[in-house]
Formats: C-alpha cells, structure tokens, sequence
C-alpha cells in the first residue's frame, strides 16, 4: 500500500520540479497536459472557473476571490501554487484540502501514463486538480497560474473571467526581458469573447492587452479607471489596497455573467479570507509583542517595494530580517530595498534552488546590508527571536521557501 509521503515523494523525483530546482523544469509546451486532459475526459470543461495571472497578487486576489464566492453558498474549487507547508494547500474546495487518499488514487490510477508521457511535477498536478475538481462537481474553481500564461499548464481552461492583476519583471529567465514580453505572455491566459480584468498597467504594456483582447473579441475591464467603496479585510498588508481593486472589478464583471454575489457576500468574504481559505504568508504577524514577528512571502522587486515600505512604518526599537533568497533573483534589483539599518540573518531555505547563505551575504554587504550567516532557515530565525529585545521586531522574507519554513503548523 502506497503511502502519502511516498506518492509525493514520487511525483516529486520524477521531473524536475520548477519550485525546487528552477529554470531546467520549465516547459513551454501545453501537449501534455493536454493529453492528460484527454485521458481523464477534459474535466476542466465540466465546471465554470475564473483564470488568474500576474507578476504580484495573483495568490491574494484568487483567495479573496474564492472567499466571496463560499459566502455566497457556492462550491468553490481553488487552486494555488507553490504550497508553503503541504501539498494539499494547493487543491481545496471550499477551504478544505484534497484528502490524502484522493492524492495517492489519482496517481495510482494515472501512473503509467504519467510515467509513459513523462509529465512533469506541474502538469500531473493541474491534472489532478481538474478532475478533483470536476468528480466532486464545484460550482466555480479559481484556478491561480504558475508561471507566465501563454504556455502555463493551468491554459486548457475556458474561463467565465482572465485576470491580470499587473506586470512585473520577474522570471525574466522564462518570460522576456521587457514589461511588454512578459504582459504579451501574461496575455495569454485572454480568451475569445471572454472578459479580462486588468488589475495595473501603464503605457508600455496597455497597447500589448488591447491588441490581444482586440483580436480575440474579449471585453476589456481596467481595474485602475474604476472607484469602489472601501472594504476591511483579514488580509491587512498596504499592497492588498491594489488586490481588493482589482478583485472588486472581477465581482463586478462576474455579477453581470449571473453570479449571485451581494454586498454582504463581498463584505463577510473580505474580512474572512484566511479562515475561509487558509491563505498564509501575506503580512502574516506571528507574534505581536516580545519581540513583534511579521513575515511576508514577496520575493521580487514590485512586491518587496511595498512590504518593505510598510515596515518602515511598524514602530520598533531595533529590526532584525531574517533573509533566504533562491538562486535566481536578481538581487540587484531587491537588494537596495532593504533598510541599512536593521541586523541581518542571511540564511538559504531547504530546496535545490536555495542561494548559499555567504554568497547572499556577499551582495548584501555591497549595499551595506550586514550580519551573519546560518547554514539553516530555523538557526536564523531563533538566533534572531533570541537578540531581538521585547520593543525590536523580526522579519521573515526573501522567498515563499523561507517563510514556508518558521511558519507553525
């Protein structure tokens, strides 16, 4: 009998997962999931979805999207990546993760055409996650793109909404050099008379979402021209200002398509996000005081801006950031972002990818970063916990993987 651990041990080891090692598992190709699709019967096609891409906030808007959704009493599939503590956190319904027992079936039942075909960690499980989805019959799935659009596994859908909360330069590696490379790839996710929502832009990309939605005669929402009221929400980080924008104009779009979803579905399902979705690792305070702990998953550039700027208005006595990048950041984009005057634990999260803690700290100290390093993320994180005085706050980031890991269970 094939346990959990070990199924995930073998999708794990049978390509190279993007997550963990990076560039070497990317592929730009849809053949196979689509013949994943075809084998299990194109399930996506048997539950109406909304696609969601973007740079930064793709997660948040998702979540917050699917918690609006359950407070109006409809079955709601979610799916999201890279998960932080589990696997399961990436395919829920209605907040509740894919059991255990539906992970090791699914392989089980597909493993010799997984294996023959030799689908990757990512295709396998967008696979799984559709028909999850489509056998326990949801009303709407809030499907979350992995990497770029265009060529992303998740791009077999036909959605009721595309979203693109904005364009970053990040994964530059994979998606172009340029705002307009990566929003023409981004654009990908545009259906045929589908409407899109578009969170941010500005002139060097708008010209690249209008051709695109032009020629697919898909109507085209700015999430930026419109005015919403004000909402709370559990999900307390400055950035989900643009977030909630953006999500407030895909409701708006998605009441026109029949959506029954009313002022106090938007208003309970904004302030309930975490305990409707399980969302963690946004401006997550994991302790308020003796010493305050705040940690944030952003990891790129546009992200980092506005996190960062929100610290600087926390009052502390002294600030210490424990820091865990993967091997492929540009850090001399991220770098300079980060306050001089704070101590540093320099360490790398647990995955492949994990960029040395010394060479991290070797470009650190050329923006005048400085502290020490530690071989593991939980060595920098108590070290840090234990020189933090009760009025001195510690910040965990740099990258999902290393929030992943001082998150408790």
């Amino acid at each position: 009998m094939t346990t959990y651990n070990e199924t995930l041990q073998w999708m794990f080891s049978q390509l190279p997962m993007y997550q963990r090692q990076g560039k070497v598992a990317f592929k730009k190709d849809l053949t196979n999931s689509k013949l994943l699709a075809e084998k299990l019967g194109n399930p996506q096609n048997t539950f109406k979805s909304i696609h969601v891409a973007g740079t930064n906030g793709k997660g948040s808007v998702s979540h917050m999207l699917a918690s609006i959704f359950q407070e109006a009493g409809y079955k709601t599939g979610l799916y999201t990546s890279p998960h932080l503590k589990d696997f399961r956190e990436r395919i829920k319904i209605n907040g509740k993760e894919i059991p255990h027992h539906a992970i090791i079936d699914f392989i089980a039942e597909q493993r010799d055409f997984l294996e023959e075909h030799r689908l990757s960690f990512f295709e396998m499980t967008v696979g799984m996650c559709f028909h999850y989805f489509a056998k326990n019959q949801v009303d709407i799935a809030i499907i979350e793109v992995g990497l770029g659009g265009r060529l992303d596994s998740t791009n077999i859908i036909f959605p009721e909404i595309s979203i693109i909360t904005n364009i970053g330069k990040d994964h530059t590696q994979f998606l172009g050099n340029t705002l307009a490379e990566i929003a023409a790839e981004k654009a990908g996710i545009i259906k045929p008379k589908t409407p899109v929502v578009i969170g941010e832009t500005h002139p060097e990309i708008s010209p690249v979402f209008e051709k695109i939605a032009k020629g697919k005669n898909a109507p085209i929402h700015y999430a930026e021209t419109e005015i919403f009221p004000e909402y709370n929400s559990d999900l307390t980080g400055t950035y989900q200002q643009k977030n909630k924008q953006t999500l407030l104009q895909a409701v708006a779009v998605a009441q026109t398509l029949g959506w029954k979803l009313s002022e106090k579905n938007i208003f309970e399902g904004l302030n309930n996000v975490v305990k409707n979705t399980g969302l963690r690792g946004r401006w997550e305070i994991l302790q308020t005081k003796n010493p305050k702990v705040i940690c944030d998953t952003a990891h790129n550039q546009e992200g980092l801006k506005y996190v960062l700027q929100q610290l600087s208005e926390e009052n502390f006595d002294k600030l210490h950031i424990v820091m865990g990048v993967v091997n492929d950041k540009d850090l001399e984009s991220i770098l300079p972002l980060f306050p001089q005057n704070a101590s540093y634990y320099f360490c790398a999260p647990n995955i492949p990818r994990g960029l040395n803690a010394e060479l991290l700290k070797q470009a650190a100290v050329r923006f005048e970063l400085n502290g020490t390093c530690y071989t593991l993320v939980s060595e920098a994180y108590f070290s840090a916990l234990e020189k933090a005085g009760k009025n001195d706050l510690v910040f965990v980031g740099g990258s999902t993987f290393t929030v992943a890991e001082i998150l408790p269970e």
